[in-house]
């Protein structure tokens, strides 16, 4: 269907498509973890034996878009992405305080990320995998900055879809995708005992586990040791940048889930030369 759309038609609607797409993330990456404290926290009572709490119906659609300071209702109009948050220079039309510049980031990234696959990868069924896969992992990325939480209500799909997609559109890798599910598991799975063994201390969570195996399932065990070579490299520079430009966050626990995800969508977008390229250096 797309593949019959005029390039006049299609990248403005890819680009409206990715904006629509990045505001919806947005939603995710702010409830999804107040979704799951709550039901902890519920859990944790019904266990204790205590009373249940009578909380306000709280979920992805319900309640409406609102300030997340005020908690006033957010017009339609000024929620439509980017112009909205333009439109009101990034504060909100009733307190008048300034919202997280992160609803635009997320919307732009969102655009960026759409055109980038559809670019690579062209309009197709198998190009829709792709970019629900880069966009799952541009909420786990912002979840975990914000947080230090990988959802498994994230994190176990885009594993599955991994698989899917390999047993739909490239059944020849699907052998590598399962030892890539298993082998991501186990290799963090692994490091993090040895740490703990050594030093006492936990160097991750059990969600980089899981974000390491979707990861192997959608690239193969063959991109393992380069996707840990790029999320290892990228969080060390960004690691001295920020303790060198903010003294004060030093030794402070730096999640490792974004900087996984960055590698996964240069892997994802640029896999096939990169994977030339680092073959060619061991080589």
């Amino acid at each position: 269907m797309f593949a019959d759309l005029s390039p006049a038609i299609l990248w403005p609607l890819a680009t409206v498509l990715g904006l629509c797409l990045g505001s919806f993330l947005n939603v995710v990456i702010t409830r999804l973890p107040v979704i799951l404290m709550l039901g902890w926290r519920a859990e944790a009572r019904e266990s204790l034996e205590l009373d249940v709490e009578e909380q306000p119906r709280f979920n992805l659609m319900s309640p409406p878009s609102q300030c997340p300071r005020c908690e006033s209702p957010i017009a339609w109009h000024d929620n439509i992405p980017l112009l909205g948050y333009a439109k009101r220079r990034g504060k909100c039309a009733h307190c008048g305080k300034r919202i997280s510049p992160q609803y635009p980031l997320i919307e732009l990234a969102g655009a960026a990320l759409t055109l980038a696959v559809l670019a690579i990868h062209g309009p197709s069924l198998a190009t829709l995998f792709v970019l629900g896969a880069c966009l799952a992992l541009l909420a786990l990325a912002a979840i975990d900055f914000r947080t230090q939480l990988l959802p498994d209500a994230i994190t176990l799909p885009l594993l599955w879809a991994g698989l899917t997609y390999h047993l739909l559109f490239q059944p020849l890798m699907l052998q590598s995708a399962v030892i890539g599910a298993m082998a991501g598991y186990l290799a963090l799975w692994g490091f993090y005992w040895l740490f703990k063994l050594v030093t006492g201390k936990e160097g991750m969570g059990y969600g980089d586990f899981k974000l390491l195996a979707a990861l192997g399932a959608w690239l193969g065990w063959q991109y393992l040791p380069l996707l840990l070579i790029l999320s290892a490299g990228v969080g060390a520079l960004v690691g001295i940048a920020v303790q060198l430009a903010m003294p004060r966050l030093r030794g402070a626990p730096m999640p490792f889930g974004p900087f996984l995800a960055m590698a996964g969508w240069i892997a994802l977008l640029a896999g096939t030369p990169l994977m030339a390229w680092y073959q060619g250096v061991l080589l």
